[in-house]
């Protein structure tokens, strides 16, 4: 059974419910097949991810590594919502701005035959390239650059603060762009010509 909360449709199922249905699901290796199941929707969950990578139940931050990591292999978007999903639910939850965070990354090569491995905050490793593009956005008020990589299925990371400033250490001018080389790929972080 539902109950309202914000305009919002809470559903009944507790987070440590959704982690055993999880659980259940996911006995073989890798990631569960989310793209597999068609569950119905069963309402909103007051979950929440925030810019940070934090995720919140019931509005006090969940602290358990392995939970968060649990939640996260059964994140999918679609349009621009968010949903955890099991075989036999489907549930909404908010994300402030993408789920996840690129927290570090390693270089392997240099120049144009490099590549970048990131690491998320929930365990992911993915190298940057034609199939995990980085993309950086700007601030329209400030013009301050925010660059985020594709993880899986079309969710993102935002890659922090101090990956950044070491991908611009490393990055080099192609074709009018400052950016970076990955996996016989080029991502423009800036105009040549803005480059103070």
């Amino acid at each position: 059974m539902a109950k309202a909360m914000s305009d919002k449709e809470i559903t009944s199922p507790s987070a440590d419910s959704i982690a055993a249905l999880i659980k259940a699901a996911s006995s073989q290796k890798g990631l569960p097949p989310v793209h597999l199941w068609n569950p119905p929707f069963c309402g909103d969950l007051d979950m929440r991810i925030a810019r940070d990578g934090t995720w919140y139940y019931e509005g006090g931050a969940i602290n358990r590594a392995g939970l968060v990591r649990l939640f996260s292999s059964i994140l999918v978007r679609e349009d621009d919502k968010y949903f955890l999903v099991t075989p036999v639910e489907k549930v909404g939850i908010t994300v402030d701005d993408v789920p996840f965070v690129g927290v570090d990354f390693e270089r392997s090569g240099s120049g144009v035959g490099q590549t970048l491995c990131f690491e998320t905050n929930v365990g992911d490793h993915v190298v940057a390239g034609k199939d995990h593009p980085i993309r950086v956005e700007r601030n329209a008020q400030t013009g301050e650059p925010a660059p985020y990589i594709l993880v899986r299925r079309n969710l993102e990371a935002l890659i922090d603060r101090k990956s950044f400033y070491r991908m611009v250490d490393i990055g080099t001018d192609h074709e009018g762009w400052f950016g970076i080389w990955s996996g016989d790929a080029f991502f423009g972080i800036i105009p040549s010509d803005e480059l103070p």
